[in-house]
């Protein structure tokens, strides 16, 4: 079993990797207009391939990101889990199998 501050520092990652998610997903945005906007007032130019490299950088970044939390995720994490033993009964005489 995990101990308490693996768990608090895991969910800290997550954290982290959620806003980071965030901070990668804005840049995509900002670098796909820029690339956009470059290539309609000058394209082929050298501004308007820089912006193309660093929105593929920011669109792997992003990939990467996101892999990584779907990774960190828990198999079922929304149904609860169970552990206790089941509540019924074996009746006296019967074994189980």
């Amino acid at each position: 079993m995990a101990s308490m501050t693996e768990r608090i520092m895991f969910l800290r990652a997550v954290r982290q990797l959620h806003r980071i998610r965030s901070l990668y997903a804005a840049g995509v945005l900002v670098w796909a207009a820029s690339a956009a906007w470059t290539g309609w007032q000058a394209p082929g130019s050298r501004q308007m391939w820089i912006s193309v490299l660093l929105l593929a950088v920011f669109t792997g970044l992003l990939v990467t990101a996101v892999l990584f939390l779907r990774r960190l995720q828990a198999p079922g994490a929304g149904r609860p889990a169970h552990h206790a033993a089941s509540r019924k009964t074996a009746r006296p005489g019967h074994a189980h199998a």
